[in-house]
């Protein structure tokens, strides 16, 4: 009976150390070939995918060009606006000046794509000093005679 009780207990045993081991490897077993089924569908996938690429640029405007897709919205462009303007007239920039000068240059790029997306001449680039902010303060009245709200 004793014996019994040891051949018993040592399946047992043996069945709890090696479930995991077996479950391990039929789940696993499982992986090769759904990695085949994948591989394959994604293959044509990707044909699908590339054939339409191709497709899409024959029919492609000539407005959709690589440097219209890289440039923000005009929407993006005003939202910038006023909220680096918000920064540069109160807040914390107002204790670091190099923090006031990067928001400035930020709030100075953002409006000349603002002029760019309208068409509006701009001269801030070589400008310095009092003459950009005269020519800021022009910028920002002919950018809200044009429509763009930048407060």
């Amino acid at each position: 009976m004793a014996i019994a009780h040891i051949v018993v207990l040592t399946a047992a045993l043996l069945t709890l150390a090696c479930l995991p081991c077996v479950v391990a490897a039929v789940v696993c077993a499982d992986d090769p070939v759904r990695h085949r089924w994948w591989t394959r569908r994604g293959r044509r996938d990707l044909r699908a995918l590339r054939r339409l690429d191709r497709a899409l640029r024959k029919d492609a405007s000539p407005l959709a060009t690589a440097d219209t897709l890289d440039k923000p919205s005009i929407e993006q462009i005003a939202y910038d606006l006023r909220r680096l303007d918000h920064q540069r007239r109160a807040g914390p920039t107002q204790q670091s000046e190099k923090w006031q000068d990067a928001v400035l240059r930020a709030y100075d790029q953002r409006l000349c794509l603002a002029c760019q997306a309208l068409g509006l001449k701009e001269h801030l680039e070589p400008l310095e000093g009092m003459d950009r902010e005269l020519e800021r303060l022009r910028v920002e009245s002919e950018l809200q005679a044009a429509g763009l709200a930048l407060r």
